[in-house]
């Protein structure tokens, strides 16, 4: 690409997602931008994200990004079971490709019993869903584009200096432990399974799963080995629909054919361990960190809830547009603010990865592997748990 080329960026969704990906841009000017457009399917939900972050134009179909010659790269940020879709027709468009996480899923076929949460097996949704991934490897590998895989764990800047020490010192990782809790999802679909894929695992622990992957990719390469996912034992459960209406009050999480609750044991090809957790039962905010045990080492990787910063307040006066942190019901009393949360959540650091992978034609960090280990192992984790046994990848 000529270097005096502005990026030209079309965006695919209005949501949580977009502000996270459109704040982390802003911050970023080392490469010139244009945000052409954006769409999404309400209109006054679009107009504004418009307006906020100075696109040129907005409407209501996708296809206007893919006809758009100008548009070099579509960001998808809508809803998960529109993401492999999208995806593809985008390749198949000649763009570059950002996708929000999870890659994809299984969200139902002609056929299948409703909720399919409940009444489709899961490994006939592993089975679909690995015939679904080897068919978007072959859309991104013929595309030659680029396919940038939105996992901001792996940019966080703590999961970033732990995999500097690993590469410097070689430590080989024995075990690993990653957790990303919250009280439930604000969205009104993500108890769910036809429109999410899954519940709290894939929508939450997803993101400790993709940087635990990956930083096993950065001690392979450090320590010239070959390490893969080897076997997957898993728990998956129902927990919040045990609670009566008052017990249940505090907690967001309405799980129709979903979990709020899994517990997932993976086994590596070189004898190690990880344990990755997530849930909708924490009041309080978020929990997000990865643990890692190594031969030389113990590195405590935390994205929240950060301690440079306590607030301790009696009332809330003022402070309906002072945001203080993830999934807090209240900001009385003590917190812990979240701080120049786009950057330590790793946002900032993902997008200018992309722009500049894209901008000067190398690989993300965070490309399609990433993506299609993380989702194979999410589904292998949903098989495990119904069958009650380790599934081997």
């Amino acid at each position: 690409m000529n270097n005096q080329h502005e990026l030209c960026i079309g965006m695919a969704g209005a949501g949580r997602a977009t502000e996270l990906h459109m704040e982390a841009l802003k911050r970023f000017s080392g490469i010139p931008l244009c945000y052409k457009r954006i769409i999404a399917r309400r209109e006054d939900q679009v107009k504004k994200m418009q307006e906020r972050f100075g696109f040129l134009e907005y409407s209501l179909k996708f296809e206007d990004l893919l006809n758009d010659p100008e548009i070099d790269v579509i960001d998808v940020c809508t809803p998960p079971y529109a993401h492999a879709d999208m995806v593809e027709q985008a390749l198949k468009a000649g763009k570059h490709v950002i996708c929000e996480k999870p890659l994809s899923g299984y969200f139902g076929e002609d056929g299948d019993s409703t909720p399919i949460g409940k009444c489709v097996s899961k490994v006939k949704m592993y089975e679909r869903l690995l015939t679904s991934l080897d068919h978007l490897k072959d859309c991104v590998e013929k595309s030659k584009k680029k396919f940038c895989y939105a996992e901001n764990f792996i940019y966080a800047p703590a999961v970033t200096k732990a995999a500097e020490i690993i590469t410097a010192k070689k430590s080989k990782i024995l075990f690993s432990k990653g957790e990303e809790s919250l009280k439930g999802s604000s969205s009104p679909v993500a108890g769910e399974w036809a429109k999410t894929g899954g519940g709290t695992f894939i929508r939450t622990g997803a993101h400790p799963l993709s940087a635990i992957i990956w930083l096993k990719q950065i001690e392979a390469k450090a320590r010239n080995e070959k390490i893969s996912v080897q076997s997957v034992f898993a728990d998956m459960a129902q927990i919040t629909p045990n609670l009566n209406d008052y017990e249940h009050r505090h907690i967001a999480a309405r799980p129709n054919d979903v979990e709020d609750f899994g517990t997932v044991i993976i086994t590596f090809s070189d004898g190690t361990k990880a344990v990755v957790m997530a849930t909708d039962t924490l009041l309080g905010g978020s929990r997000n960190y990865v643990e890692l045990y190594c031969n030389d080492a113990v590195i405590n990787c935390k994205l929240t809830m950060s301690d440079l910063m306590s607030t301790y307040f009696l009332d809330e006066d003022g402070l309906d547009d002072v945001y203080i942190s993830e999934m807090l019901p209240s900001k009385k009393g003590w917190n812990n603010p979240f701080l120049e949360d786009v950057i330590m959540r790793g946002y900032v650091d993902e997008m200018r990865d992309f722009m500049e992978s894209i901008y000067y034609n190398r690989e993300p960090k965070s490309d399609y592997w990433v993506a299609h280990e993380t989702l194979r192992v999410i589904y292998a984790a949903y098989k495990s748990a119904e069958l009650g046994k380790a599934v081997v990848l």
